[in-house]
């Protein structure tokens, strides 16, 4: 298996991006497996370039030339792409994932952030409403928590923006996560590490680029979790456990909710 590319190689070399991602499609298919991503941007990627590779047998056929070249395997497109935050709702099941639950976030109100790649290309998302989603905010429900609606919540983090245009970049995390804030949220989920490295590590320059009502900080300390990180706080984990102390922006606000502090 190897990185999907993030979109990124698409653009400059759409062919070595269709080689890549149908390295990974082949292994899995080689063992009889479905893919599980917990990857927004591999869910994107990886699925949009299966869903091609799947209905375009000329191209296929081109690809698998050079893929047996490099590996000696061959893509027949059999093999599915399925993100966790999917699988939990429609495979493990929403009330068996409630009756695993070991500490409840009924504490917690949290923002869902979709982003850009989990939803899109959308002819290859097949389990959720790319332009109303709802399978992040049925999870959050499932853990105990309550899950905030604000606007940004299936816009773009500004991850593919950075390499062109940091100002717009930062403009765009700015405007998400005071978004979320302003709509009471104590901390924000997605399933994309690439969303969580843009929201988290770049918040404190954003809050600069952004207007802000009179009288609001610029410094928005709004935590930012990756999609297992939340699952593993309502199933028992420590924070500790959980890496969130490697966060930019500091968790400590999630624990003291959780403790009643």
């Amino acid at each position: 298996f190897n990185c999907c590319g993030a979109g990124v190689i698409t653009e400059a070399d759409p062919d070595l991006a269709y080689l890549l991602n149908a390295k990974t499609l082949a292994a899995a298919e080689a063992l009889g497996l479905d893919i599980m991503t917990v990857c927004g941007t591999c869910q994107g990627t990886l699925g949009g370039i299966n869903k091609v590779l799947q209905t375009d047998e000329t191209l296929r056929n081109r690809i698998n030339v050079s893929l047996k070249e490099a590996t000696g395997l061959a893509y027949n497109g059999t093999v599915a792409v399925k993100h966790l935050q999917w699988i939990l709702v429609q495979d493990y099941g929403l009330d068996t994932l409630k009756r695993a639950v070991v500490l409840p976030l009924n504490k917690l109100a949290i923002a869902p952030f979709y982003g850009c790649y989990i939803l899109r290309p959308a002819s290859a998302v097949r389990f959720d409403n790319w332009e109303n989603p709802q399978s992040l905010e049925k999870l959050i429900k499932a853990l105990g928590a309550e899950p905030v609606l604000y606007d940004g919540r299936t816009k773009c983090c500004g991850f593919p923006v950075f390499l062109e245009k940091e100002e717009i970049a930062l403009g765009m995390v700015g405007s998400r996560v005071a978004e979320a804030k302003g709509q009471g949220a104590n901390a924000m989920v997605t399933p994309c590490p690439l969303c969580h490295m843009s929201l988290d590590i770049y918040q404190e320059r954003s809050g600069e680029k952004i207007e802000i009502a009179p009288g609001q900080d610029r410094k928005m300390n709004m935590p930012i979790l990756h999609l297992p990180q939340l699952l593993g706080l309502a199933l028992g984990f420590t924070a500790k456990e959980l890496g969130m102390k490697h966060h930019f922006v500091s968790t400590a606000s999630i624990d003291d909710r959780l403790e009643g502090k």
